[in-house]
């Protein structure tokens, strides 16, 4: 019997989780062969939260509340480093807590994860459900991501990994900053599937255009090194060109001269120290058992 943790942060959206956990229930009936435990990081909630129950397909159900709130990132560094060190487990299933990540799809993960048992899946989003502009933030934030880094990074949290990855994974600095940026660090072989993003269940988006912008800068700041070195050949190639450009030489150079400053600083934000020493922020556990 293989045994899959679902991990799920959550901040305040308790009515969401509580139907998302009926969905995973659901979706996982007819799925035989693996034992699934679900943990949830309360993100130190500053709502109650409601009655939850055990539904019959989840064989555990516990949450894990945190004493000061850190972030959705951060939440699932915490998490992941809580499972290595105190849970058995074969596979870890990541999904965020609002519906978005669509739970009829962990049985495309199970699937993959039965052809290539000792390989890891990530969701790849082929379909978005926001709006025009949302979608095209989220393109430029591909596009400037390719550019800089030499890095395609198509996916999110929803993911499915192996044992062997999440250990390779759990004492990364750059975990504590972002999760997609250092899984296609730092696991150099994994799959896809095909993921549309669902609606979330219950009110707006909490994705500011600020949020999004420092969850891009992060993905980009785990390769940080790439991004001064790209930066370095694009000014010196735009140099032999000075002439050329005038003085959009001299302005296109101070704005890749910012990003990549940016980006420096932005990196600042992965502290091994910190992922380290997450654990001190547990306050208590709460196990579900009915």
């Amino acid at each position: 019997m293989k045994k899959v943790k679902i991990l799920i942060p959550i901040y305040n959206d308790w009515e969401s989780l509580k139907k998302l956990i009926l969905d995973i229930n659901e979706s996982l009936s007819n799925i035989e062969g693996f034992l699934f435990d679900c943990i949830i990081v309360n993100d130190a909630s500053t709502l109650n939260n409601p009655l939850l129950i055990k539904p019959k397909n989840i064989n555990s159900l516990k949450i894990l509340n945190m004493k000061e709130n850190k972030g959705h990132a951060r939440c699932f560094a915490f998490g992941i480093r809580y499972i290595t060190e105190n849970e058995d487990f074969d596979y870890l299933i990541l999904m965020d807590g609002d519906g978005e990540d669509r739970p009829v799809e962990i049985k495309n993960l199970i699937k993959k994860i039965l052809e290539e048992p000792n390989k890891s899946f990530v969701a790849r989003r082929v379909k978005r459900s926001e709006g025009t502009i949302f979608r095209f933030l989220y393109f430029m934030h591909k596009f400037i991501t390719l550019f800089f880094t030499g890095k395609k990074i198509d996916f999110g949290n929803y993911s499915c990994l192996c044992k062997k990855d999440v250990l390779s994974i759990s004492s990364q600095a750059s975990l504590w900053s972002s999760y997609s940026g250092t899984v296609k660090k730092y696991i150099y072989d994994f799959g896809s599937i095909d993921s549309e993003r669902g609606k979330r269940y219950f009110g707006p988006s909490k994705m500011s255009l600020y949020k999004l912008v420092i969850h891009s800068f992060s993905i980009i700041a785990v390769f940080k090194y790439q991004v001064l070195l790209r930066s370095i050949v694009m000014i010196l190639i735009l140099s032999f060109f000075k002439d050329y450009f005038g003085l959009s030489f001299i302005f296109l150079s101070i704005i890749i001269l910012l990003f990549t400053l940016i980006i420096i600083l932005t990196s600042t934000r992965e502290k091994k120290e910190d992922l380290v020493k997450s654990k001190e922020n547990l306050a208590y556990i709460k196990d579900i058992t009915h």
